[in-house]
């Protein structure tokens, strides 16, 4: 990429990075979260669903804010993460927590919506013959969600690599650190002549979105030909 300057190599660089690891991260927990949506009957369910789709509701500043109050180094969380050497505050973990907490509303949806789409009869049907519960989900629900998966996973990746209002309230933007895609065309756009470099990652990201959107598609029609096919 010898179009791109250092800098915005960077920008794009760190934001690989963070996206991936902000989706890698929350996984586990968005898959057990939209399980437990999709199939539990619990008190606090609908609180539940709420908390997850706040990202989506509120402002990304606020959520940036609510973050720093929380994962500062005053914070109640941060201040003892940072006793065992774990700092989110003005870092690139940071950027990725941030970018992860905003795109966990959109992976728990589609994998929800996956999960619902799969009969409870064939779950029940395994449990009968004495298999257990996360048996039952790793050999029956598992492999029919996969796509669903697959699509929360491209639908997480891209919110986080497009993240900025949480990402720059809660971690700044500091070039080499904290400086993702967005922020860095933001900084771009605030000083003159910056106006080619933040073209050049306005391409990137609109390339980056489109190619999850299409896979995303393409994993959604899959999903609907598997359920009309069962």
């Amino acid at each position: 990429m010898d179009w791109l300057s250092p800098e915005e190599w960077q920008a794009v660089a760190l934001s690989l990075r963070v996206a991936f690891w902000a989706t890698l991260a929350s996984l586990p927990l968005g898959v057990l979260t939209a399980y437990a949506l999709a199939r539990w009957r619990f008190p606090g369910r609908q609180l539940l669903n709420g908390l997850v789709h706040l990202p989506l509701i509120l402002p990304p500043v606020a959520t940036g804010y609510l973050l720093l109050l929380a994962f500062g180094t005053r914070g109640p969380l941060g201040s003892l993460l940072e006793d065992i050497g774990i700092v989110f505050a003005f870092r690139w973990t940071g950027a990725a927590l941030a970018a992860a907490v905003m795109a966990f509303p959109l992976m728990v949806r589609a994998i929800r919506l996956s999960i619902e789409a799969v009969d409870p009869k064939l779950e029940q049907a395994s449990a009968t013959l004495g298999a257990s519960g996360p048996w039952v989900f790793a050999t029956v629900t598992l492999p029919l969600v996969l796509p669903g998966i697959l699509a929360g996973v491209i639908l997480a990746f891209a919110k986080a690599m497009g993240e900025f209002g949480a990402t720059i309230t809660f971690v700044s933007n500091i070039p080499g650190q904290t400086q993702t895609l967005p922020t860095a065309i933001y900084t771009f756009l605030q000083v003159p002549g910056g106006e080619t470099s933040a073209l050049r990652l306005v391409v990137i990201a609109i390339v980056v979105s489109m190619a999850a959107l299409l896979l995303s598609e393409l994993v959604a029609r899959r999903v609907a030909r598997r359920v009309a096919g069962a």
